[in-house]
Parts: C-alpha cells; structure tokens; sequence
C-alpha cells in the first residue's frame, strides 16, 4: 500500500449506538443493512412508501411527558415482579425516542403502552400477518426485542411486544424469551463487526427477497453475482424494475422565469405572470438555463426530497448543480481518491471508458453507413478498439482517443441526409462554428449533467476522474462516464433531429462566426434528448430492458463496485 493510500486508509469507528431498525434490515439481508447504515444508502418503492403511510400517526410525537419507570411502580430491569398501583389504566407514548447505551441500542418506538403491571413496545407494519408460525418474521421479532431491551435498560419492566399488521388490522404478541434476547444481542454483535470490516457483505444468490427490495437497483445482485460468474455457468439476471423512472427532469429556459413552490408542488412564473405546477413526486431534476431565478423555499424542498438543481449558461454551458448534504458513502471517495492518484489502477478503467467510447461509435456507422462506405472506417475503428484495450499508459490511450474521434467524426457527415442541408467538417467547439457542432455542444452537456447527477448518487465526487485530468470546473469522472455513451445518445439524437426535420436552419442564431439554439430550437432539442433518454433498450450483457437513464445509474453503481473491488472489472456499455 502507497503513503497516499494508507493515509486515506478508512478507519473502523462504528457509532456507539446501533438502530434497532438496522437489527431488522441485518437479519433480513446483510448487504442492505450495510448499504443503508454504512454507505448511507436509500431509495423509495411502493413497499417503503406504504409502511411509510402506515406510521403516519405513531410518527406524530406526543406532547405530554412519558411516565417514569417510578410512577408506574416498575422493578429492576430484570425483575419479575413489581409493585402494582390501584390504577391499572393504559397510558399510550407516540414515537418515543429512548436510547441504551450499555445494550449499544437506540430506537424510535413507534407506541408504548404504559401500565402498572408492564410496559409494551408496539410496532407497526405494513401488510398482513404472516401464515407462519408465531405469525412474526425474524427481522421483526428482532426489532422489537431490541426496543424491549432498550426499555429496560431505562428502568422499565417490559417482557413482551406487539407487532400490528396494518393491512390485517390485527396485533400479535411477541415475548422477549431468553432464546429471543440472545439472538437479538448476537445480531447485534455482528452487525457491529460487519461495519468494522468495511467490507460489503455479498449479495444474496437468487433469492426472492431481492426484487421487491427498495435498494435492488443499487444493490445489484444478481448483476454482481453474473460478473463474478464464468460466462458458461452464470445464472440469468432479473429483470430490474422499473425500466424507466416515472419522475422526470424539468427544464426551464424562459428567460426570467421564476421556480418557487407551493405545497408539494413546485410552480414556474413566466415573464407574463402565467403559472404552471408540477408535484414534486413527479420530479427527478431541476434544469435552469440562463436568468431563471428559484426560491430558497424550493431549494430547501427540493433538497430535503433529494432533486437535485442543475444550473446551465443560457447557451448551454453546464457549471454547477444543487444539492443535499454530500452522499454518507465516505469509503467509495476513499477507494476513488486512491485510485486516481495511481496510475496504474486508474488505467482499466480508463481503458474500459476509451473502448466503450469506440465500438459504439463503430456502431452508429455500421449502423447508418451504406455498405460502399463502411468497410474501411469499420476496419479502422475497430483496429484502435483493440488499441485502447491494450494501451500500456494514459498517454497513449488519450491519443488512441483522438484519433478515433477525429475518424468518426469524418464519416459523421455521411449520416446526415443531404436533402436537410446540414454538414459538419470535424469536431469544433467554444463556441461552436456550425449548427451540427452547436447540437453535439448542447447535447454533450445534457449528458454530461445526467453522468453527473448519476456519479454523485453513486456516492462519488465527479470532479476526479480516471480518464479525464482533473481541471478547474470540470466534472472529470462525469465526463468519464459519458464517453461511452456520446454516440450511442448524443449522436444519435443529433441525427433523430436533422434526419426527422425537427430542427432546420431557422432553429439557430450566428453571431460573429459562432452558431447558438434559438428557445424554439433548444425545446425541440430537451424534447428529443429526453425521448432518448426514455427509450427501452435490452441491455447487452443482463438482457433486461431498461431505459438509457437507467442505464447510466446502473454503469455509475458497477463502477462503484469494481472499484471497491466487488467485481473483478468495470464493464463498458457497449450497445449490440
């Protein structure tokens, strides 16, 4: 291990109190606990979003004070007995926050009842009992003990729970029995020592929990467990649900228009005071371009619902995103930091960006390319593939690069339907000099805001990359990520809207020999780049069909795993 790495080497301090709900997810798969509690993991599904409406009364705090351990005649915690008062009424507690230090416990229970004889924690669920026997799962009988032990260890006489089902309407009782209790506290020691470790538990093998898990798309399960896998004896992947996110980014490039919010909705005032409102819900991203101005109370909301705000130039240029607080996942920047510093780790992966970068836009050509045209330029590509995937240092992979783009972007031009008018001579930006170049400027930046927000839900930061030098404002591993899919999305929906007529020469203003997007032509290009980013296509090595945007999420999360050293490599996208 390097100086750099064993100063940027993670250390093993685990918080002294453990949640109880962590006792619950532990038991139920190691590797979500891990995810959740360690790496700061979360994300929402219909399952969550239900238990969630299931709590909205016990997540109400009461305001009148908790009974104490001494008005309700309780024993030592262990006791058996206690000394019983004449009123034998049930008092109720809502979200009580108690915390036990000895046990290394904390929880927020959800309803205690209080009376003379006992006290009882009741958790709530969603769904209906359990056809098994003792009506209860481990995961659940685990947290529940864990709230008992916390109760006592505050004073309070407590042998039992109450698990209640919300969809059954029906309460099941749990006892704190010996054998219960240790293997409560046994979870608990290893669930402590699985954070020590560092080290993500393995995913689950085929196993049903997985696909109506809220974190299946950041977990990877079965996509880890292909990677791992020989080719002839790996097992087929499941289908990731859902295929296609059902919140969508907004853009708003009006000129002094206004984003505020209004409830659960967030409202756009044009210049002419006319109002338009979107649910928050509905929302995956905030895209401002130029002067539109947004509220700190909509900042504030959309921070605290994880959407995070991208700021463009007015013509295009994409210099900073809003957000929350930086992702909890500490150990994968750790892994990062260290890799970009040594070249010799950081190379595969900037091998694997270059390669992927090259068949798929040796694909684009094979593609559209009459069959007179293609041979050559498909021989040549596929000649500097091959080069990159064995290039021995990142200078000579930087000039592979070069050279592949500068031969793709030679033959570009024969894709464009000589009826349309439209042509490109090379590659040219800053700003660009024709309107095909100014279309690959803004589209290239809307992908690199997506590879962006992507990196950074991954837990990474996108300023250090592997292939692209770190530089004052620029997104590094962003870009990196977004080599391989520029022809594949961008190209392709440059021709889509030359090819199709959805823009023409009225869709762009020259100025001084530079070409720009006029509003009617930029909306015309949001509209085809969020087509593209919608479209389901069959991934290439899992075989499920996915959206584009997906995808990206899902190539951000597979970097995270081989560069934690999860699967042996980073596979490239490469579209069939």
């Amino acid at each position: 291990m390097s100086m750099l790495e064993s100063d940027l080497a993670p250390q093993h301090d685990v918080p002294d109190l453990i949640p109880a709900r962590m006792l619950n997810e532990f038991a139920y798969c190691p590797r979500l606990a891990y995810l959740e509690w360690v790496q700061g993991e979360f994300a929402d599904n219909l399952d969550t979003l239900e238990g969630r409406f299931a709590h909205r009364r016990v997540d109400q705090p009461d305001t009148a004070p908790t009974p104490d351990p001494a008005e309700l005649g309780a024993s030592s915690p262990g006791e058996s007995g206690s000394s019983s008062p004449a009123d034998d009424s049930i008092l109720h507690s809502r979200s009580v926050l108690l915390s036990a230090p000895a046990e290394g416990l904390i929880a927020r229970i959800d309803l205690i009842e209080f009376s003379s004889a006992s006290v009882v924690p009741v958790d709530y669920k969603r769904g209906k009992v359990p056809d098994i026997p003792g009506n209860a799962y481990e995961p659940e009988r685990v947290q529940l003990c864990a709230q008992g032990l916390i109760l006592r260890e505050n004073g309070y006489h407590c042998e039992g729970g109450i698990l209640y089902y919300a969809e059954s309407r029906r309460r099941v009782s749990v006892a704190f029995d010996d054998e219960l209790v240790e293997r409560t506290r046994q979870l608990l020691r290893q669930l402590r020592l699985t954070a020590q470790s560092r080290t993500l538990p393995p995913p689950l093998v085929d196993s049903p929990k997985c696909p109506r898990c809220s974190l299946v798309g950041i977990c990877l399960p079965d996509e880890v467990v292909f990677l791992n896998s020989p080719r002839d004896s790996a097992g087929p992947v499941r289908h990731l649900v859902p295929r296609r996110e059902d919140a969508l980014p907004l853009y708003v490039s009006e000129q002094g228009a206004a984003v505020g919010k209004s409830g659960d909705e967030l409202t756009v005032r044009s210049r002419d005071g006319q109002v338009r409102s979107l649910r928050l819900i509905d929302v995956s991203s905030v895209c401002l371009f130029g002067n539109v101005q947004v509220s700190a109370q909509a900042i504030r909301e959309l921070s605290a619902a994880s959407i995070p705000v991208c700021h463009f130039s007015y013509g295009g240029w994409f210099h900073a995103v809003t957000t929350g607080m930086t992702h909890k996942n500490i150990e994968l920047r750790i892994a990062q930091f260290a890799a970009a510093a040594n070249p010799r780790r950081s190379l595969p992966f900037a091998r694997a960006f270059v390669l992927g970068k090259i068949k798929n836009a040796r694909t684009i050509l094979r593609r559209h390319l009459a069959r007179t045209d293609a041979p050559d330029i498909l021989r040549k590509l596929a000649i500097l593939a091959r080069r990159a995937a064995h290039a021995s240092n990142a200078a000579t992979l930087l000039g592979i690069e070069g050279l592949a783009a500068k031969t793709y972007f030679e033959y570009f031009a024969l894709l464009l339907k000589p009826e349309t008018g439209f042509n490109i001579d090379g590659r040219n930006r800053r700003p660009p000099r024709d309107p095909v170049n100014a279309l690959l400027s803004f589209l290239y930046a809307l992908l690199v805001k997506d590879a962006t927000l992507a990196v950074l839900a991954a837990g990474f930061d996108p300023m250090l990359g592997f292939f692209h030098k770190p530089r004052y404002g620029r997104p590094s591993l962003a870009l990196d990520l977004a080599e391989e899919f520029r022809p594949i999305i961008a190209d392709s929906t440059v021709l889509t809207l030359i090819n199709n007529g959805e823009v023409g020469p009225e869709s762009f203003i020259r100025r001084a020999g530079a070409v720009a997007l006029t509003d009617a032509g930029r909306r015309a290009v949001l509209a085809a780049y969020q087509r593209r980013m919608e479209s389901a296509i069959i991934h290439p090595l899992f075989g499920y069909r996915i959206s584009y945007q997906r995808i990206l999420q899902v190539q951000a999360r597979l970097l995270g795993r081989a560069l934690l050293g999860e699967i042996p490599t980073y596979p490239a996208f490469c579209t069939r």
